[in-house]
């Protein structure tokens, strides 16, 4: 074998890393945009639906997180240090998780109506998925795009206090109005679960941005 050969395959293992992360924050995009439909949905049966299609983008998530990590395990080289992307393909599949776990309580608890709150809270998740795709598609080109991307990592951790202050008023005001004990739990804790997994998004973004850092 000669040396441009061996020197070859050390780069191909290096970009099997990107398209695998893009597909990672592709299939989390398509998950959060059923959360978000599912929020405004009230018809029992088609959220039960929407749940279950977010279960296979979960079951698909799974798949592509192993992918990443089998890479990682055979790479003699990595484009990023080999903790960074364990640690980043962990925490997009926690994100991932908590979008399918919000869809599960919404599934059983069933609330009465949709709510606006919590509506705008999954259009936010969806804008954070959004943020990750545009970030891993310039994994590639990170040294010439690190404060475009930097951005991009502020841009979530803004959603996230976008979304507290949105949590924080709901929950004020579901504890004042809400007069059914039953309807106060369940919307409650689907509350609880949107607002975890907008946390999830912020320490995907931090996770993402310490690669920038290291690597710009």
């Amino acid at each position: 074998m000669n040396i441009d050969h061996f020197l070859q395959l050390f780069v191909v293992k290096e970009k099997s890393f990107f398209p695998l992360f893009v597909q990672s924050a592709e299939n989390i995009q398509k998950a959060a945009q059923l959360l978000y439909e599912q929020t405004k949905e009230s018809d029992p049966d088609k959220r039960r639906i929407l749940a279950h299609r977010i279960k296979e983008h979960e079951t698909a998530g799974d798949e592509i997180t192993d992918r990443i990590i089998d890479v990682l395990m055979d790479a003699y080289v990595t484009p990023f240090d080999r903790d960074d992307i364990h640690q980043l393909a962990d925490i997009m599949d926690t994100f991932l998780d908590n979008i399918r776990d919000a869809s599960k309580k919404i599934a059983i608890y069933q609330p009465k109506d949709p709510s606006h709150k919590l509506i705008e809270i999954a259009e936010y998740i969806c804008k954070a998925a959004d943020k990750m795709v545009e970030i891993t598609r310039r994994f590639d080109t990170l040294r010439k795009d690190a404060k475009t991307m930097d951005q991009l990592c502020d841009d979530i951790k803004e959603i996230e206090h976008t979304v507290d202050d949105i949590y924080e008023t709901y929950m004020s005001n579901l504890f004042e109005k809400e007069s059914d004990a039953i309807e106060l739990v369940k919307k409650k804790n689907i509350a609880q679960a949107l607002e975890d997994t907008s946390d999830v998004a912020k320490s995907v973004s931090t996770a993402m941005r310490s690669i920038v850092v290291k690597n710009s």
